[in-house]
């Protein structure tokens, strides 16, 4: 289930089955100008970025992977085989059901196949790493800079704690500053470095110091590596803890707002919890560190987890931006959609399985989809 079956370069589209790693697809095109450009967590499969409808650092410039599938085909509860639609760019026919699936964490069928939109790799790009007094105004940055219309590849946020750890954990010597990561992309050496001035001037007004850049690509994996080692940094400097991971998002003017709340809250707790962000979209994540045995450590994670989630539906947020529902989320559905959006997410579960066996327990309250009796 980890075989790429076709590619179309022309077409820029490619159908693989749904076991595959999307770095493997990556490696395969690496060197036909192409690429599939959402970067989620290393291991994570094209079948599992389809349940969870995941998205990542990239997010800012090429959506999600609800803008990134053509169609899919998936097995359902009765053993019925389903292709969801074609490898045309664009369709009014029928209902979508490839977007229904995407994101349905395997509660309404089992993708088997993917046919994947690629993107032709940017012509030229540069990182750009810039200081700031807090999270508000990094965040604040990050809205400014879409406002002024550059090209940003990815917009990534760590606090003050997550750089600390980062230095710790890997021999760096960063600025334990609240820090934006950039990266810009152009047609030419000339666009990208207008885009880089343009990130200058907008950092320095809201604050922003200690600017470096570059156009090395070497230099440039450097700094976004450390970007994406961030949990594992974070777990290895408090290696006898378990982290709880946030997902909120928020439209991308009230991030400021939320992330800044998440950080007073944090400050007030005992708790250490670093904090990265993927700026660009409203979206941040904390690492809520505690230790699983002991009680009140428990519950203040939990407390602090349902601050961040309460406070973004408040702010007309979600309380998962990229990682799903599970069982953890499944309360704060009703809060987010209302009762007959979850009445009508619920029918569609039972039409599709109606003996709940696909993944049960799971995006949905089992009151809204009671087991039947497999004989009768």
């Amino acid at each position: 289930m980890n075989r790429i079956l076709r590619v179309s370069i022309e077409d820029l589209d490619a159908t693989v089955e749904a076991g595959l790693g999307y770095l493997d697809l990556n490696e395969a095109l690496r060197d036909q100008g192409v690429h599939f450009p959402l970067d989620p967590g290393p291991g994570a499969s094209i079948g599992g970025m389809c349940a969870c409808r995941c998205s990542g650092s990239t997010a800012v410039k090429y959506g999600t992977m609800r803008d990134s599938v053509l169609s899919v085909t998936a097995v359902l509860a009765d053993g019925t085989v389903l292709k969801t639609g074609s490898r045309a760019r664009k369709s009014a026919a029928g209902y979508d059901l490839t977007r229904l699936l995407i994101g349905s964490e395997g509660t309404l069928g089992i993708v088997t196949e993917v046919t994947l939109r690629l993107r032709r790799k940017p012509k030229r790009s540069a990182a750009i790493r810039v200081c700031f007094p807090s999270v508000r105004e990094a965040s604040a940055a990050a809205s400014a800079t879409l406002q002024a219309g550059v090209e940003v590849g990815r917009c990534e946020l760590m606090d003050d704690h997550m750089v600390r750890i980062m230095n710790e954990m890997n021999g760096l010597r960063d600025t334990e500053a609240t820090t934006l990561l950039y990266e810009v992309v152009g047609i030419s050496d000339v666009d990208v470095e207008g885009q880089m001035s343009l990130v200058e001037q907008v950092a320095r007004k809201h604050g922003g110091y200690g600017i470096l850049h570059s156009k090395d690509e070497a230099n440039a994996v450097d700094m976004w590596r450390a970007r994406k080692e961030a949990l594992w940094a974070a777990q290895s400097a408090y290696p006898d803890r378990e982290v709880m991971i946030t997902d909120v998002c928020v439209p991308l003017s009230k991030l400021p707002d939320l992330i800044g709340q998440s950080k007073d809250k944090i400050r007030a707790s005992s708790l250490p919890s670093p904090l990265v962000a993927h700026a660009g979209d409203g979206n941040f994540h904390a690492f809520i560190i505690f230790r699983p045995d002991r009680p009140e450590e428990v519950e203040e994670a939990k407390c602090l987890s349902a601050f961040m989630v309460k406070s973004a539906l408040a702010l007309d947020g979600t309380c998962t931006g990229e990682h799903g529902i599970g069982v953890g989320k499944i309360k704060y559905l009703e809060k987010e959609f209302g009762t007959g959006a979850l009445q009508t997410m619920a029918a569609i579960k039972r039409a599709l399985d109606p003996y709940n066996l696909l993944n049960p327990g799971k995006v949905l309250p089992q009151s809204l989809v009671p087991a039947q009796e497999y004989f009768r």
